[in-house]
C-alpha cells in the first residue's frame, strides 16, 4: 500500500476513535461490570438468593406458586426456574400489560421476596452494554456501529504500526513518541483478543445480529435445529371436546396454606390450562434424566408444550451451564410425557460457534480465569483509548483539531479490497462508509472550488 493509504487510514483512524470513543469507554466499562454480575448480584441479593420465609410449612411447588398468584394479583406465573442448592426458585411474572416480576421461593415453595427485573445489576448492565439503557432501533444500530469501527480502528492500528515501525525504539524519544509507542505496543497485543471479542457479541446486536439469527434459522443444517424452531404441540385429545375451547372459571382466592393433605390442587392454580401438576412435571423431568438447574416455560396455548431447557448464557446467576450440556425438551401439558428433546449435539456449525462464544464474551465459559482475561482485554482498550487521545493532544495545536493531512493521492487497490471485506462482513460499517465517502466527496469538491476561486 502507497503513503497515501497511509495517510487516508490515519485519518479515518483519527475521526472514527474521535467520534467512536465515547460509545466505546461505555460499552467496555458496561461489558467489565457485566464479566461479573453473578459475583456481584450473589452478595446484593443474597437474602432472596439463599434466604427463608418466616414461613416453615412445607408446601408443594404447586402451591407455592398458587401462593404467589394469590399475592400478585393480576400477573401469571410464565417461567419457573429450578435451581441447584443453595440457590431459591425463580419464578418469573407476567401481568397482560407487560409488566414483569422476579418472586422467589426457598427450600419450601414459601414466598422469600421479589425483584422487579428492570433494576436488577444484571439487566442494568445488560441494557446499558446493548441498548445504552435507552433502547430502540437507533440505538441499537448506533451500538452495532461503534462495535464495528472498533474493528476497522484495530486493523488500521495495526497497519499503521507496521507500516512506521511504531514498535522499534527511537534514537531520540518526545513526550508524542512515547505516548505513540505505548498506544500501538496495547493495540498490537490486544488485536486479536478483542476482535474474537467483538465478534463474539454481534449475535445480540440489531442488525448483524439479525442476519445471523436469520441465517441460522433458514439453514438448520449449520444453524437452530427445526425441533427448537417449530416446537411440537401437546396431544387435546386428553381435553373433552365439548369443553375444549371453553375458558375455566376463576375460583375464589383460597387460604394458601390450606388442604395440604389432599391432592395438591389449588383453586387458581396455574397448571398450564388445566394440565398437568408442574410437581408431576418435575418427576417427569427428573425420569428423563434431566439434572438441575432448569427452567420450565409455560405454555402459551391450548395445544403448547412446557418448555424445559438448560442454557449456557441464560444472564441469570445459577442458572448457566456449560455449553455442551444446552439442551431444549417439550412435555405434553397434559399427560407430562416427554414428545422430543434436541441438545447441543444436534446443533449445526453455527449455532455451536455461538453456543460457546457467547458465554466466552461474557467471561462465564471457564471460570475466573475467563473474567480475568476478559477484565484484562477491556482494561488495555480503556489504555490504548487514553493513549490514542494522549497522542493527539500532546502534537494538537490551540484552536485547531489538527486532524491527519487529506491525502489527494489516488486510492490503492488494497484498501479498496479491505473497505470491501469489512463493509461485507460488518454491513452496518459497509453503510456508514458510503457516508464518509460522501463527506470527503463534499470536502474535495469544497476545497477544489476554494482554490480554483483564489487562483481566479
Amino acid at each position: 500500500m502507497k503513503k497515501g493509504t497511509y495517510n487516508r487510514f490515519w485519518r479515518w483512524h483519527f475521526f472514527g476513535a474521535l467520534f467512536m470513543a465515547p460509545l466505546l469507554i461505555t460499552l467496555t466499562l458496561s461489558g467489565i461490570g457485566f464479566l461479573f454480575y453473578n459475583n456481584v448480584e450473589n452478595i446484593a441479593y443474597k437474602d432472596l438468593f439463599f434466604g427463608n420465609s418466616e414461613e416453615t410449612y412445607q408446601l408443594t411447588i404447586d402451591e407455592g406458586i398458587s401462593l404467589v398468584k394469590h399475592e400478585n394479583e393480576g400477573f401469571e406465573v410464565s417461567k419457573i426456574m429450578i435451581m441447584n442448592e443453595p440457590y431459591n426458585t425463580r419464578l418469573t411474572l407476567k401481568s397482560d400489560s407487560g409488566e414483569e416480576k422476579y418472586v422467589f421461593l426457598d427450600e419450601h415453595n414459601e414466598i422469600v421476596g421479589s425483584q422487579n427485573p428492570k433494576y436488577t445489576y444484571a439487566n442494568i448492565m445488560r441494557n446499558i452494554h446493548s441498548s445504552l439503557f435507552v433502547g430502540g432501533t437507533v440505538v441499537n444500530y448506533l451500538v452495532e456501529l461503534a462495535a464495528c469501527w472498533a474493528i476497522f480502528l484495530l486493523f488500521s492500528g495495526l497497519y499503521m504500526t507496521f507500516k512506521s515501525r511504531a514498535l522499534k525504539k527511537p534514537k531520540k524519544s518526545t513526550r508524542r513518541l512515547k505516548f505513540k509507542r505505548m498506544h500501538a505496543y496495547i493495540g498490537t497485543i490486544i488485536t486479536i483478543p478483542m476482535i474474537i471479542l467483538i465478534f463474539t457479541g454481534l449475535p445480540w446486536s440489531a442488525f448483524m445480529g439479525n442476519f445471523i439469527y436469520t441465517a441460522s434459522q433458514d439453514h438448520p443444517s449449520i444453524g437452530t435445529p427445526l425441533l427448537q424452531q417449530q416446537p411440537p404441540t401437546s396431544d387435546m385429545s386428553e381435553i373433552p371436546w365439548a369443553t375444549r375451547k371453553e375458558e375455566a372459571p376463576e375460583s375464589e382466592k383460597p387460604d394458601p396454606h390450606a388442604n395440604h393433605g389432599g391432592n395438591g390442587k389449588m383453586p387458581g392454580m396455574d397448571m398450564g390450562n388445566n394440565g398437568i401438576l408442574v410437581e408431576k412435571l418435575m418427576w417427569k423431568v427428573r425420569d428423563e434424566k434431566i439434572s438441575k438447574p432448569y427452567s420450565i416455560v409455560y405454555p402459551f396455548s391450548e395445544d403448547g408444550v412446557f418448555t424445559v431447557s438448560k442454557g449456557s448464557n441464560t444472564g441469570v446467576t445459577g442458572l448457566d451451564v456449560s455449553p455442551a450440556a444446552e439442551m431444549t425438551s417439550y412435555f405434553d401439558q397434559y399427560s407430562g410425557d416427554l414428545i422430543s428433546k434436541v441438545g447441543y449435539d444436534e446443533y449445526g456449525i453455527l449455532a455451536k460457534w455461538f453456543t460457546w462464544g457467547i458465554p466466552l464474551h461474557e467471561g462465564h465459559l471457564f471460570g475466573w480465569p475467563n473474567k480475568i482475561i476478559n477484565l484484562v482485554i477491556c482494561l488495555a482498550f480503556l489504555f490504548l483509548i487514553f493513549y490514542g487521545f494522549k497522542m493527539w493532544l500532546s502534537r494538537k495545536r490551540k484552536g485547531d483539531l489538527s486532524a491527519p493531512p487529506k491525502t489527494t493521492s489516488s486510492i490503492s487497490i488494497g484498501f479498496v479490497v479491505l473497505m470491501v471485506i469489512l463493509g461485507v462482513i460488518m454491513p452496518l460499517f459497509g453503510i456508514s462508509l458510503l457516508f464518509v465517502l460522501a463527506i470527503e466527496g463534499v470536502l474535495y469538491l469544497v476545497n477544489k472550488g476554494k482554490n480554483s476561486s483564489s487562483i481566479n
